[in-house]
């Protein structure tokens, strides 16, 4: 999917998260205002409050079972990442590196009880580009047709546009404020970076591959997502005989 409507070139620019200019999709698979209509609250409110909309999207949807998902963005680029590694007694492992400014991001929904993910590749991330990722997540997960899905959400400013198009079978609830701690997907990222650490990658199509690879890896292993993620307080999916 490329979000372009004009078809022009991107223009080379050093992107940051929130501001992507010429988003798309390249992969197979500024804290805001408060959003309006929206109630948040200290982290002890949190497990009310995703309760409260399990309950309510249950009573509204007997037919079909309802799960409380996570979502957040991570951005990976060709500045290296650095972590420590073994190296035998007087001697000084090396790395190489080359920084530069260019970036892609990375967008998982993760359901935290079962390890069930659902990832994409992009060039960036904005408003308009973040409905294209829930209507593409709301078709690869079933949301409306199959199951009701409650993503959980920070209130970063393309989360919580005022008008944002949500698809059928999607309910946003949004984390309070400077609350990572609560955030399940942040554990992800760990995982994620593991093949790229301390590598050094000349393009981006190079590291596009190398993440799109690690992200269907993930994918299938739903015990090690499980591990990571399912924090002990999150709420049950409600499912249906």
């Amino acid at each position: 999917m490329d979000r372009r409507a004009d078809g022009a070139r991107a223009r080379p620019r050093a992107a940051r998260l929130g501001s992507a200019g010429d988003a798309r999709l390249v992969g197979p698979v500024a804290a805001a205002e408060e959003p309006q209509g929206r109630r948040t609250t200290g982290g002890r409110g949190v497990q009310e409050n995703l309760a409260d909309a399990l309950a309510e999207d249950a009573r509204k949807h007997p037919d079909k079972p309802v799960g409380v998902w996570t979502t957040d963005e991570h951005r990976l680029g060709l500045k290296p990442i650095r972590r420590r590694v073994w190296a035998p007694v007087g001697e000084r492992p090396i790395a190489l590196g080359h920084h530069r400014y260019e970036w892609l991001y990375v967008t998982a929904f993760v359901q935290p009880t079962r390890g069930e993910t659902v990832w994409y590749l992009s060039t960036g991330i904005d408003k308009p580009f973040f409905e294209t990722l829930l209507a593409a997540f709301a078709r690869e997960s079933g949301a409306g047709r199959e199951r009701i899905i409650v993503p959980v959400l920070d209130n970063a400013g393309w989360h919580t546009e005022p008008g944002l198009a949500v698809p059928d079978g999607i309910r946003l609830v949004f984390l309070p404020p400077y609350s990572p701690e609560l955030q399940p997907a942040e554990r992800l990222w760990p995982l994620l970076d593991e093949p790229i650490v301390n590598r050094h990658f000349a393009t981006l199509a190079d590291l596009d591959a190398v993440l799109a690879r690690r992200c269907r890896t993930l994918r299938q292993d739903q015990a090690l997502i499980a591990a990571h993620t399912n924090f002990h307080w999150w709420p049950k999916p409600i499912t249906r005989n």
